[in-house]
């Protein structure tokens, strides 16, 4: 439910957060009915959620998050609006959370590192490297993202993986339905570029590439916006 200022809840005096303004944004998009006026102050409400450290948090005045991170980066470049954030201070913030031992990502500052944030944090580098390169015409190429792709894969290959199936936050933590999809999302990220595929290890490691704002499959999120357009009787998908 779209609020005045900008921000969205998940329902009639629901929880009010970024994440509400990424799935309205990624809803609109895929089913063709996105419009500036549904998403009037969006974006600007969103900037106001970037922190001092770079990250975002879940509202203003919150503390940087990895989800949070994500679903502000892919909403903003939804509704057309990254020229309203600090970039090269949400690099700096991004580039930290990946651990120099483990290799995974940790949320926030000073905090463990966890499988989940492979993606929720992985994920965030290539739409920073789109808008580098086409915001600031950043001298980039696009076969690897500006993290190590390499480490990423063996942290989710060697540390989270349990042994009869499934994947974990961390070693010695039970497997559940969340960290597997997105321990398997971080892989993605991690093992394709906008130009290059790369594997660790055996080649039955290789997933499919996601999108990276919806993470849904590629050619699926192909078929649901076109179906989803088709329902609502929109031909094309509103340009950014």
């Amino acid at each position: 439910m779209h609020n005045d200022d900008g921000s969205f809840t998940m329902h009639k005096d629901g929880e009010l957060d970024v994440r509400g303004a990424y799935c309205a944004a990624v809803v609109a998009h895929l089913s063709g009915i996105y419009s500036e006026e549904l998403f009037a102050n969006t974006g600007e409400w969103i900037a106001k959620c970037q922190t001092f450290e770079g990250g975002f948090g879940s509202r203003p005045g919150t503390e940087a998050h990895g989800g949070y991170t994500f679903c502000s980066l892919a909403a903003l470049i939804l509704l057309n609006k990254t020229h309203l954030i600090n970039k090269d201070q949400l690099l700096d913030w991004a580039v930290h959370r990946q651990m120099k031992f483990e290799g995974g990502f940790q949320g926030r500052t000073n905090k463990m590192v966890d499988g989940c944030y492979s993606f929720w944090q992985g994920g965030v580098f290539p739409l920073l490297h789109h808008i580098l390169k086409t915001d600031l015409k950043a001298n980039l190429h696009d076969k690897e993202w500006l993290f190590s792709q390499v480490a990423l894969q063996d942290y989710i290959l060697f540390c989270c993986q349990y042994p009869s199936g499934g994947l974990v936050d961390k070693p010695g933590k039970s497997r559940d339905y969340y960290h597997t999809c997105y321990c398997l999302s971080g892989l993605s990220v991690a093992q394709h570029s906008f130009e290059n595929t790369f594997v660790r290890g055996d080649q039955n490691n290789l997933i499919e590439p996601t999108h990276p704002v919806f993470n849904i499959v590629l050619n699926k999120a192909d078929k649901m916006a076109k179906y989803l357009r088709s329902k609502s009787g929109v031909d094309e998908m509103p340009s950014n």
